[in-house]
């Protein structure tokens, strides 16, 4: 890409694939550990509220303080809390335990990716920006692919074990991170953004304002999307047992290929479709394509059914994120 460093734009996609990887690697097995614990589909469902819901009024914060700090504290910051917060999980001997890895993970792996996505609207210009997000999207849906893979193999050897080594991977990319990633906001801009008023709740209401706004539309879309997304994430695991009577072998396949479809769609297909259709065709194919694959969930009956109707949706997943996160990028001011 053109107007892009590459070298930062290689190490910021290296830090996503990893830290998505060490996402992905709990995926399969998290409704079964928590199960074993005592959680029923309702706390199954609040455990992923909770990490959403501090996420949410957190991310306004670390958002402001990327602007005064340097995206790159940021960027550490959440990835060292995202180790903490995985490290809590594998020791939980009870229920509340869960919960507070999850809300302390919310917490400070917010920091992360609002960062990440700061810096590639830093780094690259309004024309490279759609392939730099599909490109980001490609990273991500790597560590997806990768993760979910591995997560099975290791929770056979020791339910726990997925996520002590979810937490190594993000402790080591923390401190690949702290080395090699360059700042991309400078000094000055850093002291200029510190010496504005801190007004408590700016952030929150920043978001209010943002509403009622040139990105407002777009918000409400994003909050649709990841509303859905949540549900899946939250009961497809129960789901899949119940409906086909799969067990984590089969759900590290599934997200191992949904993972495989959004890389190859972002990686292949999306910045060059974003470029010639433009952000709002990509979103509406989006969300058509994510329409239809969770109506047709309800009308599978083996492996191979379940996989296509994925692959379906992830295409809709893989098509909508790159373009919202580049049509906000695009309808926002640098500051």
């Amino acid at each position: 890409m053109q107007s892009t460093n590459r070298r930062a734009m290689v190490i910021l996609l290296i830090t996503m694939l990893i830290l998505m990887a060490g996402f992905g690697i709990i995926l399969p097995i998290l409704p079964f550990y928590a199960e074993n614990l005592g959680a029923t589909a309702t706390h199954l469902g609040l455990l992923f509220a909770s990490f959403s819901v501090v996420q949410f009024f957190f991310a306004p914060v670390w958002g402001q303080a990327s602007d005064r700090y340097g995206r790159k504290p940021m960027i550490v910051i959440g990835l060292i809390g995202f180790g903490i917060s995985f490290i809590v999980f594998g020791l939980a001997t009870s229920l509340w335990m869960l919960f507070a890895s999850r809300i302390l993970g919310g917490i400070l792996s917010a920091a992360a990716l609002p960062a990440l996505m700061a810096y590639i609207a830093d780094t690259t210009d309004v024309e490279a920006r759609g392939n730099g997000m599909g490109l980001m999207g490609a990273a991500m849906g790597i560590g997806i692919t990768v993760g979910p893979v591995m997560g099975g193999f290791l929770g056979e050897v020791s339910p726990s074990l997925p996520f002590f080594f979810a937490a190594g991977l993000a402790v080591a990319v923390s401190i690949f991170a702290f080395i090699f990633l360059p700042e991309t906001i400078s000094k000055a801009a850093q002291l200029k953004a510190r010496q504005t008023p801190n007004k408590r709740g700016a952030g929150l209401v920043e978001v209010w304002q943002a509403l009622f706004g040139p990105i407002g539309f777009i918000l409400v879309l994003a909050f649709l999307a990841s509303f859905a997304s949540a549900n899946l994430e939250g009961t497809f695991a129960l789901f899949s047992e119940v409906h086909l009577h799969f067990g984590e072998a089969e759900m590290g396949a599934l997200f191992g290929i949904m993972g495989i479809v959004m890389a190859l769609t972002q990686g292949l297909l999306v910045g060059r479709f974003i470029n010639r259709w433009g952000e709002q065709r990509m979103i509406q194919v989006g969300l058509v394509s994510s329409a239809l694959g969770y109506l047709l969930l309800l009308a599978t009956f083996n492996m191979t059914s379940m996989a296509l109707v994925l692959s379906v949706m992830a295409v809709g997943n893989a098509a909508m994120r790159p373009a919202v996160n580049s049509l906000v990028s695009k309808r926002t001011s640098p500051e």
